[in-house]
């Protein structure tokens, strides 16, 4: 194996130790980097946009600093989803209506990712605005599922997920409002996280108090997701709903061995089908914690409203946010945007009251279910991968959904529940496509769940199984 696939394949953690102990250079990492995108994106589509000039040379800027003194990070390079600015860097939110757009100042994670010594070396694909789960836009085109090219990423951190799973990044940066991180992450066998609302800052925009979307880390383990963790954390000005920085880091919960004593799984939350295949996978990894003498049983809160209300709340967070774009170019926006911003400007007062106080009631009856539970189990997707032509999942189990988002009641569930999740890795398909489970804890509990998710994923034995070079479908 040559020195390039031996960096390509280690972890991001144990990459950073190498950079620390200067065993390797931000620019070594660069070069196999480019050389491994060269070799495997071109089947996958997952950076579209490159920007390693930039990254050079914030590299070697970064370089006349002392070895163990260049931050968390200490110059691994990140790529940023397509939604996020990057000051200089062409950034589309996958509409033709940005297709030209550089942005002049970056997002501020963005900045506060650099500051931590990440360099930033491309764009991750994204469905147009972030909209549908499944990684596709008029600018770019589809972003492939690597474990089978004639499948769904799913989304809207597909490019995200696609190129940790191929060896095109160590880490990765996305954003959550309906399951962003998660999907994505179960289609493609790697981790992503939802953090809780404020842990990492972004630059407001349309709205100060915006909450449903959030950003947060992505990797191929545990350790490395609580490592961007750390890295992606803390109070900024600009942000009035940051959180301060924890005393103990988020990698040293992960690598606490701490384990759950009482966690719950449920297959369905009792507000969707889920595909049989997928309930057996996930119940059956959720059971493993017993092995270590962990209480495991079935149960979830009561979340029957979380449907209704996200709908509205979501397109009322289209409207906001793209109204004046469906004024003046509705002919470049896709369907389901046009429907989202519509869906949102019908809206009326009273609904909005409705819907607030529905989410009320299910962070309330959430926190209190985890009064009794440490962790509580999902699987993060209730389908395995889906053919790259769906546009999305329109039944599921027998049952046919009245929307393009309804499928993603299960993670969107515990968006509305205030609660931190990710999608582990636990099994694969008889076809071998991955399944991932959605481990959630309580809000702002991002210690524990990151501790049960590593306990966890040691039983499980999966880790490791990326990256993969891209395989075409099975004939």
């Amino acid at each position: 194996m040559s020195s390039d696939q031996v960096l390509i394949r280690s972890t991001a953690c144990a990459i950073v130790d190498q950079l620390n102990s200067g065993d390797v250079t931000p620019l070594d990492l660069l070069d196999a980097l480019e050389k491994r995108i060269a070799d495997v994106d071109g089947k996958t589509n997952a950076l579209p946009t490159l920007c390693f000039d930039r990254a050079r040379s914030h590299a070697k800027a970064l370089m006349q600093k002392p070895a163990g003194e260049r931050g968390l990070l200490a110059g691994l390079p990140i790529p940023i989803k397509d939604l996020t600015n990057v000051a200089g860097v062409r950034t589309t939110q996958g509409s033709p209506i940005y297709k030209n757009n550089i942005p002049a100042s970056s997002d501020i994670l963005v900045e506060l990712i650099e500051a931590n010594g990440g360099l930033i070396y491309a764009k991750s694909n994204t469905p147009e605005f972030g909209a549908g789960a499944n990684t596709f836009n008029e600018v770019f085109g589809p972003t492939l599922n690597p474990w089978d090219l004639s499948r769904s990423a799913a989304g809207s951190s597909g490019g995200a997920a696609v190129a940790l799973a191929t060896g095109t990044a160590w880490l990765a940066h996305g954003t959550d409002m309906g399951g962003s991180l998660r999907n994505p992450a179960s289609f493609c066998g790697i981790v992503g996280l939802r953090p809780s609302i404020g842990r990492v800052p972004h630059s407001p925009a349309f709205k100060i108090d915006r909450n449903l979307t959030v950003h947060g880390p992505m990797a191929r383990n545990v350790e490395d997701l609580a490592l961007f963790l750390d890295a992606m954390s803390g109070e900024h000005p600009a942000d009035p709903l940051s959180l301060p920085r924890l005393t103990i880091s988020f990698l040293s919960a992960a690598r606490s061995g701490k384990r759950p004593k009482r966690v719950a799984y449920s297959p369905d939350l009792g507000i969707t089908p889920v595909d049989p295949e997928v309930a057996a996978i996930t119940r059956k990894a959720a059971s493993r914690f017993a092995e270590a003498g962990v209480i495991v049983e079935e149960a979830h809160p009561d979340l029957r409203e979380a449907h209704e209300c996200f709908h509205v709340l979501r397109a009322f967070d289209f409207a906001v946010t793209k109204a004046a774009l469906l004024r003046n170019k509705r002919d470049q926006l896709k369907p389901e945007v046009i429907w989202n911003i519509e869906e949102g400007l019908k809206l009326s007062v009273e609904q909005l009251e409705r819907a607030e106080a529905q989410r009320l009631a299910m962070a309330a009856r959430t926190l209190e279910f985890f009064e009794n539970y440490d962790l509580l189990l999902t699987p993060a997707t209730i389908v395995p991968p889906f053919p790259i032509e769906h546009r999305y999942v329109a039944e599921c189990a027998g049952k046919k959904f009245d929307n393009y988002v309804e499928w993603l009641g299960i993670v969107y569930a515990i968006t509305l529940a205030c609660c931190p999740a990710l999608s582990l890795p636990c099994g694969f398909t008889a076809s071998g496509l991955p399944v991932g489970l959605q481990m959630v804890a309580p809000s702002r509990g991002e210690a524990q769940l990151l501790a049960g998710a590593k306990f966890l994923e040691d039983i499980l034995g999966v880790r490791g199984t990326t990256p993969i070079d891209p395989k075409a479908a099975p004939r």
